[in-house]
């Protein structure tokens, strides 16, 4: 090796050390994820983490309303399992994919590498938000399954109220403004608390109990039970949430803005 040699491998040593320090590298966007991980590992990540997720939803649905005709306990059983559930989830393959679980977040996150930022491509979102729904049909059969209720039986859980279309439009734009929030102010190590948390008070806040997410609303109508919805609520629903998605990537672009002097 030439002394010239020498040099220009100490120089391409330095920059590769100084590119992996901490806190020299972007923050990434949410599930903007390492390039090295495959994206059928990562389509499998997200059918496996949908599919787990609506199995939490709905399988600590039915537990519920086997234990007690309250309703507020029901309710309260549901959102606590589906806290730490979703929590957990976002922990374990957070990392892999994301963690998106939801098209909503999904499109999102692409719309913000169409502006100039990090995050998934056209040909990603057409392999991610497929296995999310396949994930969230499967988890709803799964969970009736479990307790031993048909397996697809369609729910009769009318839920076309203007005001709950409504909820969802609230309960949609807060949890895009979290995760893009949390992306913009490098805070994203705080994902799987902060996500769960904000579903868990949304459940009780918001009039539609907060499903927030297409992908589970299409699991949840194979199942007729506490946590279902009617498939004839079905397109209101997943209306009502890319309408909040877009509520809240304005909101993100409102909020949370970068490199503009104080006055």
């Amino acid at each position: 090796m030439t002394a010239t040699e020498a040099a220009e491998h100490n120089r391409a040593g330095e920059a590769a050390i100084a590119s992996a320090a901490p806190g020299r590298e972007p923050q990434p966007a949410p599930g903007a994820t390492p390039p090295r991980t495959p994206l059928t590992s990562r389509a499998v990540a997200e059918l496996l983490g949908t599919a787990l997720l609506v199995a939490v939803v709905v399988g600590s649905g039915i537990q519920a309303t086997e234990l007690t005709q309250d309703v507020g306990v029901q309710l309260l059983a549901n959102s606590i399992a589906t806290v730490f559930g979703l929590g957990i989830l976002i922990l374990l393959l957070g990392p892999v994919s994301g963690a998106h679980f939801n098209p909503v977040v999904t499109l999102a996150e692409w719309w913000t590498v169409r502006r100039g930022g990090d995050g998934v491509t056209a040909r990603e979102v057409a392999v991610y938000v497929p296995a999310q729904v396949v994930g969230a049909i499967a988890g709803a059969i799964l969970a009736d399954a479990m307790f031993g209720k048909p397996l697809v039986e369609w729910s009769t859980h009318d839920r076309s109220a203007g005001h709950l279309l409504l909820g969802e439009v609230v309960a949609t734009a807060g949890l895009v403004l979290l995760i893009f929030g949390l992306a913009r102010t490098d805070q994203l190590r705080f994902a799987p608390v902060a996500v769960a948390s904000y579903i868990g008070a949304a459940y009780w806040f918001t009039s539609s109990t907060s499903f927030a997410n297409p992908a589970v609303t299409i699991g949840r109508t194979f199942s007729d039970t506490f946590a279902g919805i009617a498939p004839g609520s079905l397109l209101g629903f997943i209306g009502a949430q890319l309408v909040g998605g877009v509520v809240g990537l304005a909101l993100v672009a409102l909020i949370f803005v970068h490199g503009r002097s104080a006055e």
